[in-house]
């Protein structure tokens, strides 16, 4: 069993890597993929600590995200 102690340690490690990714994102393009990845950690401890809504909401950013790397302007990136 994961204790409520481990979600936490690992939402925030999640968030603060998605949080991080997208403080990166004007770089390079694949920090755009890296934050749609920290979306789905972040996304993943929403379900596991029982808030779905949150879970749902930074799934949406996922999909929002790796859009956004799929329409990204390659010129600057």
């Amino acid at each position: 069993m994961i204790s409520k102690f481990d979600i936490t340690v690992y939402g925030t490690c999640a968030v603060s890597f998605m949080m991080v990714m997208y403080a990166m994102e004007k770089k390079a393009g694949y920090f755009i993929l890296l934050f749609a990845f920290g979306c789905l950690l972040s996304s993943t401890y929403g379900f596991l600590s029982g808030t779905w809504p949150f879970g749902v909401v930074e799934l949406l950013w996922s999909g929002i995200a790796i859009s956004r790397w799929r329409n990204r302007d390659k010129s600057t990136h």
